[in-house]
Parts: structure tokens; C-alpha cells; sequence
């Protein structure tokens, strides 16, 4: 390290980049939130994400140029995380960007600049490299910045080729590393060998958008999307073995090896390992929880949950019992907060979160570990090397057990588990519950099939007309098409068009008449089978016939019933997330004349106090109409 770089705290390298750049005309921008605008990902992935609407020329720039430390998760090398230098699921990562206006050139020496100059970092310690075909920026490096050939390296799309995703903006991109060890000489350089060299900065040259099948068309402007690790760049001036030990995270490892008794400098390597995957994972769950993202089974929620279910078995395995999660994000709120203020307004819920999803997992530890060690050496005994997927699955379905751990844990002990038995398990699974859940009459629905090409769909009047003239078009009597039913047999009737709702949404069919000359059906439910309204009912009196002309009408006093309850869902909701959780969502309901019911996810239980508040509130609603 050269005399002229000196310690900088992580937080002095994220100001002293912003400044860098804001005194060459661009705008600081805040980070945007992890959970992304665009469809595509799940997750905000990277620095330039925010801007692909306008990489794409989907949207205006405000400025034309921009910089930022934006917030990222990625979780494809998860099990990495821990094992080596420097890979991790949250990171910070600082950012150049133009929109249309400078280009390579000025880039290129603009990131020297700030490496060699404001960072300190001596010449002959840094590498760049180029893509293969990019002959522009192998030229500026040489000849421009002066770097020496040997220390610029062309390599192929996998590595000087970013793209943003699956489809979207792209282009060459020009990376700088670090060299930790400049005496081995230019020889044979291999940017692989992550002992020797360390890339740090990263800067991509916009210039085309990929379709969905990987073609590549010239955008309409010329973009600059530069990234600066900024976990990588605290351990090369701080001058620390890994990204760990950098002041962005020790903090917290040495938190949690203070709840763990232990020392962190003698422990061994796997417990080191834990500590790391403690300090990486609660930073990553402390601000996906910060920007509103709760534990769940699907999407985003899962990643949340995952995580930290890995902070509290790693904390299990170094010796931690009972709850330690809200202590530890303690010390990542305190690390975070001067950068990034909501991380501190959100404490309560971030803790609340934490402890919640602790608590719970902690109990299907304890369930799991045990069948799980058991299962472990009743393989081991019979000389096998993979744990079954009807055991993987088994542990989950029953247990709650994560695959995912299952895996880890398996691997710890020299084994593998069958992922396709497993998969199979779960489809069979998901098959038997789909078959028990299926509602559909296929029997009606066959024979509604087959009647298909010779009836048209009901027409619905229901929304303005409690009654209507309406023809027969199809009488079934147990799932079969028959052309007259007498007084006492339970029917379904097809009309030509209907006043009465079919069931949907959770809410009930009408109830109510259907009436001609002489005969009379009361109507018990209504469904939607595809197009047709389909009347369940019982022939009160005479003979009901295909091409009847009838009335049919609805029961006025069921209907008002329901749209009372239906109203009283979304009151119910409104009071809920008022008194509650601002969070929660419907996730099902029963709309019923007599009743309702309102199924919702919420992390806790609801206080007896808070249904008080609730009951009052809709209560109140009701009364002012």
C-alpha cells in the first residue's frame, strides 16, 4: 500500500466516492428500496437496476448523470457465503451512471482517478480487464491511462459481459482489480486466482438491449453503469484478510460471538464460518425487513425467511441457545442507520420480525434436528452416501423442515440428498391435495361440455335486475341432460339468462325461484361452470321441460345479507391493517348470508384489546354510512 492511501472507514469510502462524483456534475441519488419496480427480478440485484427504464429509453432521466451506494441481495452463491473472501447476499454497491452523455473514455479515467488519487491505491498494484472484442478500451487503458499490456487482460463474455438480468440492458464492461501480491510478477497473470487479485470496480459500457432470445439492439443512447464493491474496497485499504473483517461487519460477528461466549480470532474455521454467515445474512434480513418485505413461503418473503433460519441455526451451532436475532440487528441497525435513517425508524418492526420468525424456528428445530440426525446415521450405517428424498420430504412436510437445511446439514456430514425423490414426493403431494380440493362437478361439467356447441352462455342481469324472463336451455338430473324433471327431483337448470349471482371470490350463490306455468324450483346455490350459470335447486310443484319460459327470482333479503357481509370484509380489512399490521393482506374468504369470514397473514396473533379497537372502528364506519 502506498504512503499516500491511509485507513477509511467503510462509511468514509461511500462519502468519499459520492463526493467524487458529485463535484464532476452528477446528482446524488438515495438508494432505491430491494424490493424492485421491475417485474423481472425479485430482488434489487444491482446498482444500476433503479435506471433500466431509462437505460431502455422507457423513461426520461431527470439528470444526466447520477451517483448512488444502492442496496442489493443476491442469493445465488449463498453457499459461499462465509467460505470464502468476499461473497455475500447483501451488498453496497457504489455507482457512476450516464444517461446518453460521457462514455468510455472519460469512464475509464475517471475510475483510475479516483482509485489512484483519492483512494491511494499504487499503480502498479492494479490489473484491468477488457473485453475481448472491445478494442476501444483496450487502447484507453494503454495508451490514454498508461497501463502496461501485460496488466491489461482480455477476456470473454462470461466475465466482460454484464447483463442485468435475463433480458434487458447490457454491454462490454472493463473491471480493475487489486493485486495483493505485485512481486510474482506480470507473468501468466490469471484475474481468477482470487488469493493474488481482487476486482473492485467494475464499468460497464451500455450499448445494446437483449430480448428473450438473447438478441442484441443498439440503444438509442450510449450509457455508463459503473459499480465499486463497497465491502471489497473497505478490506483492501483497510488492509483485512476478507470482507468480514471490515468494519462494514465485524461489528456484528463480534456481537454474535459475544452471545456465543467465544473468541473470534481463536475459534476454528467452521465456527469462524458461522460467525460470517451471521454477520452477512443479518444484514441482508434487517434491511429487506427496513424496506417492507415480511417472512413468508413464497417470493421474497421465502428469501427473508431463509436467511433467517440460517442466522439462527449458525448461531445454534456455535453454541447460542434461546433467541439472539433482534441483539445482533442491533448492531447492524447502529452500523447502518447514519446511511441509511430507515433501518432505525423501522427497529420495532425489524426486531418484531426477527424474534417472531426465530421463535417459531427454533421449534421446528428442535423437531427436526432429531429425525434428522437419526435418518443421518441410519444411512451412514448401511454404507450409503444420500439421504433419501422421502426422508428430505418427510422432514419437510411433517416437520417444517427446509430442504435447503436439510442439504447443508447433510453436507456437513459427507452426504448428499436425492433432490428428484424429493421433487417427486412434493408432486405427489401437491397432486393428492389439488385432488382433494377440487370442487368442480366433473360430471356436470362434461356434460356442460358436450351441450356447449348447441346452447349459448348465460347472459347475467344480476347487477341491475333482481328478476328476470328467462328461458330453459338445460335440465341435468345427477350430472345427466334430460328433457323433463317432475315435483321432487333435485335438478341443476342452465337459463338463457339470470339474475342470480354465482359463487366467486369466496362469496355464495343467490338463493331464490324459478317459476312458470304450474311449476316451481326453488334455487339452493349457483355456480359458474366456464360460460354457464348452473342452478342447483329442487322441483317444488310440476314439471319443469327444456325451452320452459320462467321467471327468475332472487331472494332480496339473502342478497342484501350478503352485501352487507361482502362490505364488512373490506371494512374488517381497513380496521385491521389501521390497528394491526399495515401489512396484511386478504388471503381468502366466506361471504355467507348469515356470516363472514376473513382470512389474512399476519405474523402475530391479534390482542384481545386490538379486536376491541376493531369492532368499535367498523362499528363506528356503519353508523356514519
Amino acid at each position: 500500500m502506498s504512503s499516500s492511501s491511509q485507513f477509511l472507514s467503510g462509511s468514509e469510502i461511500r462519502q468519499k466516492f459520492l463526493d467524487f462524483y458529485a463535484q464532476r456534475g452528477h446528482q446524488i441519488l438515495p438508494s432505491a428500496s430491494l424490493v424492485p419496480e421491475d417485474p423481472t427480478v425479485l430482488l434489487t440485484i444491482a446498482g444500476m437496476l433503479p435506471f433500466k427504464p431509462i437505460f431502455l429509453g422507457q423513461r426520461s432521466p431527470e439528470f444526466k448523470r447520477a451517483t448512488t451506494s444502492q442496496k442489493c441481495i443476491r442469493t445465488n452463491d449463498i453457499e459461499n457465503v462465509g467460505r470464502t473472501a468476499r461473497h455475500h447476499t447483501f451488498f453496497e454497491m457504489l455507482g457512476n451512471f450516464s444517461f446518453g452523455d460521457y462514455f468510455k473514455e472519460q469512464a475509464i479515467a475517471w475510475g483510475w482517478e479516483l482509485s489512484t488519487q483519492v483512494f491511494g491505491l499504487p499503480p502498479e498494484r492494479l490489473v484491468v480487464s477488457v473485453f475481448r472484442e472491445d478494442e476501444e478500451a483496450y487502447t484507453i487503458w494503454r495508451d490514454k491511462i498508461g497501463v502496461p499490456e501485460a496488466r491489461i487482460q482480455r477476456m470473454g463474455e462470461a466475465d466482460n459481459f454484464w447483463v442485468s438480468g435475463p433480458t434487458g440492458p447490457c454491454g462490454p464492461c472493463s473491471e480493475i482489480y487489486y493485486d495483493f501480491h505485485p512481486e510474482r510478477g506480470d507473468d501468466k497473470i490469471d484475474l481468477e486466482d482470487d488469493t493474488r487479485f481482487i476486482e473492485f470496480y467494475n464499468l460497464v459500457f451500455m450499448q445494446y438491449n437483449r430480448d428473450a432470445e438473447g438478441n442484441l439492439t443498439p440503444l438509442q443512447n450510449k450509457n455508463i453503469d459503473t459499480g465499486m464493491g463497497l465491502e471489497r474496497m473497505a478490506q483492501i485499504l483497510q488492509q483485512v484478510p476478507n470482507n468480514y473483517e471490515t468494519d462494514l461487519i465485524f461489528p456484528i460477528v463480534k456481537t454474535a460471538s459475544e452471545i456465543a461466549g467465544i473468541d473470534y480470532a481463536s475459534s476454528d474455521e467452521k465456527t469462524k464460518v458461522s460467525l460470517k454467515v451471521i454477520g452477512d445474512h443479518v444484514r441482508s434480513v434487517v434491511h429487506m425487513i427496513a424496506d417492507e418485505i415480511r417472512a413468508s413461503n413464497i417470493g421474497r418473503g421465502y428469501v427473508l425467511r431463509r436467511l433467517i433460519r440460517r442466522v439462527v441455526r449458525h448461531g445454534r451451532l456455535i453454541g447460542i441457545q434461546g433467541e439472539f436475532t433482534p441483539q445482533v440487528a442491533e448492531t447492524a441497525i447502529a452500523l447502518s442507520e447514519s446511511a441509511y435513517p430507515i433501518v432505525r425508524v423501522r427497529e420495532a418492526q425489524i426486531k418484531a420480525e426477527l424474534q417472531r420468525e426465530e421463535s417459531r424456528f427454533l421449534k421446528t428445530l428442535e423437531r427436526g434436528e432429531k429425525l434428522l440426525d437419526e435418518i443421518i446415521q441410519r444411512v451412514k450405517q448401511e454404507g450409503k452416501t444420500q439421504i433419501g428424498g422421502r426422508d428430505a420430504f418427510t422432514l419437510y412436510d411433517t416437520y417444517g423442515f427446509p430442504v435447503e437445511l436439510t442439504q447443508e446439514v447433510a453436507e456437513e456430514e459427507g452426504l448428499t440428498v436425492d433432490e428428484s425423490g424429493f421433487n417427486a414426493a412434493m408432486e405427489e403431494q401437491q397432486t393428492r391435495s389439488q385432488s382433494a380440493h377440487e370442487t368442480i362437478d366433473l360430471t356436470l361439467q362434461g356434460s356442460l361440455d358436450k351441450l356447449a356447441e348447441h346452447i349459448h352462455s348465460t347472459e347475467f342481469l344480476g347487477y341491475t335486475q333482481p328478476s328476470s324472463q328467462s328461458q330453459v336451455e338445460v335440465i341435468l338430473v345427477e350430472g345427466k341432460s334430460v328433457e323433463a324433471a317432475e315435483a321432487g327431483t333435485q335438478v341443476q337448470i342452465v337459463l338463457n339468462k339470470t339474475p342470480f349471482y354465482a359463487e366467486s371470490g369466496g362469496q355464495i350463490g343467490d338463493r331464490g325461484y324459478i317459476s312458470g306455468d304450474s311449476v316451481l324450483v326453488r334455487v339452493e346455490d349457483v355456480k359458474k361452470e366456464s360460460d354457464f350459470f348452473v342452478h342447483f335447486g329442487r322441483i317444488e310443484r310440476g314439471t319443469l321441460r327444456v325451452e320452459d319460459p320462467v321467471t327468475a327470482q332472487i331472494d332480496l333479503s339473502c342478497r342484501r345479507r350478503v352485501q352487507a357481509h361482502h362490505t364488512a370484509t373490506h371494512l374488517l380489512q381497513a380496521a385491521l391493517r389501521k390497528f394491526v399490521d399495515e401489512s396484511i393482506t386478504q388471503a381468502g374468504s366466506l361471504v355467507a348470508f348469515d356470516r363472514l369470514r376473513f382470512d389474512f397473514n399476519c405474523p402475530r396473533p391479534v390482542t384481545s384489546e386490538q379486536v376491541q379497537q376493531i369492532e368499535e372502528q367498523i362499528n363506528t364506519w356503519i353508523a356514519e354510512a
